[in-house]
């Protein structure tokens, strides 16, 4: 997970429309992905993968994965991120766990369907990076980690994502789980090429 900076002040209407924006994005992309019976990557893909193994919605698992996470986000990166950050969360597990009752896919290709949520799911991680917030998880204990010990961001999100897929070559059918794996790597490629300090500057 990239870390959000803001470089202007939004109001509080910039930011509820932004986190309106965002969430729901992130959640269709979501129900895409669990329509398809894939999983993403960090804590987001940890309530996924745990909702296809006990039934429980997704939505109260992703919520409860990220308790931890706000103290080292207080710590981190201060009152208003952690804030903005629980807000989004909130916003998500609820969104995500509603958003099925008022849309729903009867087929989808499974490429076509891992590039389409890769692509919503990407946005709206950028519009809520772009209002200082972020969906919580292993990216805050990641930067934690790197001030404290030196150990690069990067390199323990990898390691997360990496055993996190492990696991699912053991759940789920490999074209799946080869899938996942695509989706992830877009939603990455979106968010490093356009989330950066030196470019794409709000005016």
């Amino acid at each position: 997970m990239a870390e959000p900076h803001h470089s202007i002040n939004h109001t509080l209407a910039d930011d509820a429309q932004a986190f309106a924006l965002g969430t729901t994005m992130c959640s269709l992309g979501l129900l895409i992905l669990t329509n398809l019976g894939l999983i993403t990557g960090q804590t987001a893909g940890l309530a996924v993968l745990l909702s296809y193994l006990t039934g429980m919605k997704f939505g109260l698992l992703f919520f409860l994965v990220n308790i931890p996470f706000y103290v080292l986000a207080y710590m981190r990166m201060g009152l208003r991120f952690t804030i903005k950050t629980f807000i989004a969360v909130a916003l998500l597990s609820v969104i995500a766990d509603q958003l099925p009752n008022f849309v729903q896919f009867s087929e989808i290709d499974p490429l076509v369907g891992t590039l389409i949520m890769a692509g919503v799911t990407g946005l709206g991680l950028m519009v809520l990076f772009r209002h200082g917030a972020s969906l919580g998880g292993i990216g805050v204990l990641a930067l934690y980690l790197q001030d404290k010990t030196g150990f690069r961001a990067g390199h323990t999100q990898l390691i997360f994502d990496a055993c996190l897929f492990s696991v699912a070559f053991f759940i789920l059918p490999l074209p799946m789980v080869l899938y996942s794996l695509l989706g992830a790597v877009i939603v990455n490629l979106i968010i490093a090429t356009n989330h950066r300090k030196d470019r794409y500057v709000a005016l």
